[in-house]
């Protein structure tokens, strides 16, 4: 038993490592594509969430960028450009961003179809679009009452999985890879 237990939290400790990992290289890679097309980055997500652990332990999830958006104040606390909105509906201008970056975002939206407005509202307000988002083998994931959807990508494409098992090809939807390419920005 003992050995199992050792075992199952080995496996989410090497989950969690790796989709940081995934975060901070996303994150710099939003930033340098920012700084080479010469335009602000963009945050879609607060770097300190809405739970008070993080500011408590401060420990930010991530960059703050140069402007910072989330639904509740607390989540941005701090940032001199924090802007209260919706995802689904960003209040800025076509292009205005190099690069959005949304770490652990699209999950918590309550339907696909929110999801799709959220992505089209990111790819509308920035030249480059980068995500992050939970595994599907992060026990955590599973068990986060907030987490309505599951988000992950194959290929060039972005899949968006209510949790009732409905799943949306999201086509029209450029992969971040995709959308790398089309800006010359490049996370590997």
């Amino acid at each position: 038993m003992v050995g199992i237990s050792l075992g199952v939290v080995s496996w989410q400790l090497a989950v969690w490592s790796g989709e940081t990992w995934q975060k901070h290289k996303r994150y710099k890679a939003a930033v340098s594509c920012s700084q080479k097309l010469g335009k602000p980055l963009l945050v879609a997500g607060g770097p300190w969430s809405n739970t008070g652990i993080r500011r408590w332990l401060n420990m930010p999830a991530h960059g703050g960028g140069d402007v910072c958006l989330d639904i509740e104040r607390r989540a941005f606390d701090g940032h001199p450009y924090g802007v209260i909105a919706d995802v689904t509906q960003i209040p800025f201008s076509d292009k205005a961003f190099g690069a959005v970056f949304a770490s652990h975002l699209l999950e918590h939206l309550p339907s696909t179809h929110s999801a799709n407005k959220a992505l089209d509202e990111l790819n509308r307000v920035a030249e480059a679009v980068f995500l992050v988002y939970p595994s599907r083998q992060s026990v955590g994931a599973w068990l986060h009452r907030g987490h309505h959807l599951w988000v992950w990508q194959k290929g060039n494409v972005i899949y968006i999985k209510q949790r009732n098992n409905s799943i949306q090809e999201v086509g029209k939807v450029p992969s971040i890879s995709l959308l790398m390419r089309s800006v010359k920005c490049f996370i590997d």
